[in-house]
């Protein structure tokens, strides 16, 4: 018996390194290619506004399909949904990378490689978001209640550690021919082999036998967990809460403007450094993947490490987060070098590691536990929601002015702070609480 019990944890532990790696898959080769495509878009003489379209397309498909998928896992399985999202992702890159290089070596028009390279896009927000969900719930189903948050966030922790891996591979892989849509490829080689290994690996189940999964935000730049996922799949059956509701709307509120600030600023950074460095688009793509990684790393680095030690409650995370933010984005706005521009973006991004999980841990802290997967949604449709018209707001303001995007972020997270400082409130179950705990990851 003790040599079955030893087989069976081998098996879970390879189980879950396994879906942690297709989590790290989906957000590493998603921030690749939001990393590359300024200059891509360069390349081929294509609007800037148009870039930032393509992925807030594919963010809104995603919002609507995350939660169709997480409804349905008790009628496709696990293991059959953590597949399919892999195989879309997979698709999508690889249909990406093809129409970005018939572009590229004049093939098709800059404007019908771009219009094909935004359906490939679409498939990836139809698809991609089935995958978190499904891959939630095969470790629930797999872990005691007394394991199952700590190796929830453990396994959604992939994505903010995606937001890193992608940006700092990514200009490694601009190869011969197909030049900077080369990290496509590379990703969609790289997504295949995890798909044909979940596919082959991780077990089978049966309708009916399912662990509980939530929709997962989009993986964006900068997009830092939430926790809101976590806290859904382990809340259990959750009553409605109405978005209105006072308990939790302020919280919403605040962190909606700081998601769109964050998009802003996030989506504009690579034609930001493009235009301040200049140089070759090659050497741009390297400087733009550093900030990036430096952006993410910060905001990683509060997650894991500075909240758990200070302990902060969700209005102080929320109120100290707006002000580094804001002042981070004025000054990457006004940053001329690559020093400059990364200080100023890392400043930023610590910022928004303080305010994301704030004001997920705010509306959760805010209800009982049987509200619990009702406003986990709530909060995840508000991350998503923010990477719909951040990314075309911001390309948008940049187009008109370089730091008006920045400016205007830094503005409106003033605003949030003076709205947060007079509406949030701490209640008794906040006050008792960790965020650092609830919050870590989404």
């Amino acid at each position: 018996m003790a040599r079955g019990l030893t087989l069976n944890e081998g098996a879970r532990q390879r189980d879950f390194v396994l879906l942690f790696l297709v989590m790290l898959t989906i957000a590493a080769g998603n921030t690749a290619m939001q990393s590359v495509l300024p200059a891509l878009g360069r390349s081929l003489g294509v609007r800037d506004s148009a870039v930032a379209a393509a992925f807030s397309v594919s963010a809104a498909i995603w919002v609507f399909a995350a939660p169709f998928w997480a409804k349905r896992l008790d009628r496709y399985g696990q293991r059959r949904l953590v597949v399919l999202g892999l195989a879309g992702f997979t698709l999508s890159t690889l249909v990406c990378g093809l129409f970005l290089t018939a572009g590229i070596l004049g093939w098709l028009t800059p404007a019908a490689a771009f219009l094909s390279f935004l359906c490939g896009r679409m498939i990836y927000g139809a698809f991609g978001a089935a995958t978190p969900p499904a891959a939630q719930a095969m470790v629930a189903a797999r872990t005691s209640r007394a394991e199952r948050t700590k190796a929830l966030t453990l396994l959604a922790s992939a994505f903010g550690l995606g937001t890193i891996l992608g940006p700092a591979l990514g200009p490694y892989f601009i190869l011969p021919v197909v030049g900077l849509a080369g990290p496509a490829f590379v990703f969609g080689a790289f997504g295949l082999a995890v798909t044909i290994a979940a596919a082959r690996l991780l077990p089978d189940d049966s309708p009916g036998q399912h662990g509980q999964g939530a929709a997962a935000s989009y993986p964006a730049i900068g997009g830092q967990a939430s926790g809101a996922s976590v806290n859904a799949a382990t809340a259990g059956p959750s009553v409605h809460v109405k978005l209105r509701d006072p308990r939790v709307f302020p919280w919403l509120l605040t962190g909606l403007v700081m998601g769109h600030a964050q998009a802003m600023a996030g989506q504009s950074i690579g034609f930001l450094v493009i235009d301040r460095l200049g140089g070759p688009l090659s050497l741009a793509l390297q400087s733009t993947g550093l900030v990036l990684m430096m952006g993410a790393g910060a905001s990683l680095l509060v997650q894991w490490g500075l909240i758990p030690i200070l302990n902060l409650k969700p209005r102080a995370l929320i109120l100290i987060g707006l002000i580094f933010s804001a002042i981070g984005c004025v000054l990457t706005g006004m940053g001329d070098s690559l020093y400059g521009i990364a200080t100023g973006y890392a400043l930023a991004s610590l910022g928004f590691g303080f305010t994301r999980p704030g004001f997920t841990a705010g509306a959760s802290l805010a209800v009982g536990n049987n509200a619990q997967g009702s406003v986990a949604g709530m909060t995840t449709a508000v991350n998503g929601a923010a990477f719909v018209l951040g990314p075309s707001l911001g390309v948008g303001l940049y187009e008109i002015w370089r730091p008006l995007p920045y400016n205007v972020a830094a503005a409106a997270l003033i605003l949030a702070f003076a709205y947060a400082w007079v509406t949030l409130r701490p209640s008794g179950r906040a006050e008792s609480a960790s965020p650092g705990r609830r919050s870590r990851s989404d």
